[in-house]
Formats: C-alpha cells, sequence, structure tokens
C-alpha cells in the first residue's frame, strides 16, 4: 500500500513539474512576441520621423534622416531575404555570417548618424558627415550584393527545377502517346485475326453454347413453361 503511495505521489510531482516547465515556456514564447511586436513598432515609428525629417527639415537634418533611413532599410531587407533563404540552402549560412559582421558596422554608423541629429556643432556636423556618408554608402551597397545575390540563386535554382521537371514531363508525355502495335506488322506479314470486343464470345463459342442447348433439349422431356409476373395469361381456347 505504501509503495502504491508513493508511485502516485511521484507521478503528481512530475505532473507538477511538467506543469510548471509548460507554464515558464508558454510566458516565455509570450513574452518574446510582445518584445518582438514592441521591437517592430518602435522600428516603425523611427522610420516614420525619419522620413518626415528628410522631407521637412532642410540641409544637414534631411541629409542624416535619409542616410539613417537608406540605411536602415537596405540592412532589414538584407536581413529578412538571408533568414528566409537560409533554411532551403545551406550555403547561405555563410552569407549570413557575413551579413552579420557587416550589422556590426552598420549598427555603428547608425549609431553616429543619430548622435548628429542633436550635435549643437554645425562645423563639427560638416566635418564628420562626409566620412559617415561614405561609410553608409559602402555598407548599403554590401549589404545589396547580398541580397540580391541571394535572390538571384534562389531564382536560378528554380528555374533549374523547372527545366529538369518540364523534360521528365515531356518523357511521360511521349511514353503515354506510344500506343502503336510491336514492329513486324506490315503488309507483307500474315493478316491477323480481326479484333472482337472484349465483351463479345467468339463465335465458334456460340455455335457450341447451341449445339449443346439443342442436345440438352433432346434428352429432356419437355416440361411446364414457367410463367413470369409480367406476361399475359394465355387466352382459353373456345368450344364452341
Amino acid at each position: 500500500m505504501e509503495a502504491v503511495l508513493l508511485i502516485i505521489a511521484l507521478i503528481f510531482v512530475a505532473f507538477l513539474a511538467f506543469g510548471g516547465y509548460m507554464t515558464v515556456k508558454a510566458v516565455g514564447a509570450a513574452k518574446r512576441g510582445v518584445d518582438r511586436k514592441v521591437e517592430q513598432a518602435r522600428r516603425a515609428v523611427e522610420d516614420t520621423t525619419l522620413r518626415a525629417k528628410s522631407y521637412v527639415q532642410p540641409g544637414t537634418a534631411a541629409e542624416l534622416a535619409q542616410l539613417r533611413l537608406h540605411l536602415r532599410t537596405s540592412m532589414r531587407a538584407t536581413q529578412d531575404a538571408l533568414h528566409a533563404r537560409v533554411s532551403e540552402d545551406a550555403s547561405l549560412k555563410e552569407s549570413l555570417g557575413l551579413f552579420e559582421r557587416l550589422s556590426a558596422h552598420g549598427h555603428e554608423v547608425d549609431a553616429e548618424l543619430k548622435r548628429l541629429e542633436s550635435e549643437p556643432d554645425k562645423g563639427q556636423v560638416a566635418r564628420v558627415l562626409p566620412e559617415l556618408r561614405t561609410r553608409t554608402e559602402q555598407i548599403t551597397r554590401s549589404a545589396d550584393a547580398l541580397r540580391h545575390a541571394a535572390r538571384d540563386r534562389a531564382g536560378r535554382f528554380a528555374s533549374d527545377d523547372l527545366d529538369a521537371l518540364s523534360s521528365q514531363i515531356d518523357l511521360e508525355a511521349g511514353a503515354l502517346r506510344h500506343w502503336t502495335t510491336e514492329p513486324g506488322s506490315g503488309a507483307g506479314s500474315a493478316a491477323a485475326p480481326e479484333p472482337q470486343p472484349a465483351w463479345q464470345a467468339p463465335r465458334t463459342d456460340r455455335r457450341q453454347g447451341r449445339d449443346q442447348e439443342q442436345n440438352r433439349a433432346a434428352i429432356t422431356p419437355p416440361g411446364v413453361r414457367p410463367v413470369y409476373p409480367w406476361e399475359k395469361k394465355p387466352r382459353p381456347e373456345s368450344t364452341t
């Protein structure tokens, strides 16, 4: 009895531990989902603000906003393209590693551009801005090259697969159309018997069947003819 109670207690404790583990995982997943939504909303607000600054503010402030917006848009598009295809193409893992290294430089440049937005010394901004512009263009050019190469590679694989599939379908279609007879059935060969439908019995079989029925009729004495319910009854002969 004590052993049974001990087993029940252990099962209960195991269920409690499993329930706590699943609860922690669910809470963590929900928290990550909320954090991801908050991060996406924050990025959308920042992009909208930068776009507004690039149109409204004149001079250096507009250029800083344009550089930041161009950098963020290019890096985000490349990141999404690589992550979307790395599960299908393992060779993109190396490209993803290069992009992570490029992202570090992108974050650094973006932070410096953001700092210059609040820099009161316009002379300092004018001295630093050309170098940041060059670094931004270099980073975005590299990111665009990775993204375009990944898309071209995916498109090439899809085209090769489609060509191979079309060839296989052409071969299969040709095999399905091959309904001609075997060779050797020309005019010089003996005339083949006329084909008969599958449902039509040979004439010899029908003739043999009629002969057997006549033999049975000659041996078996005539009996009473069965009357079916759909037949009319025979009219009695008149006695007059």
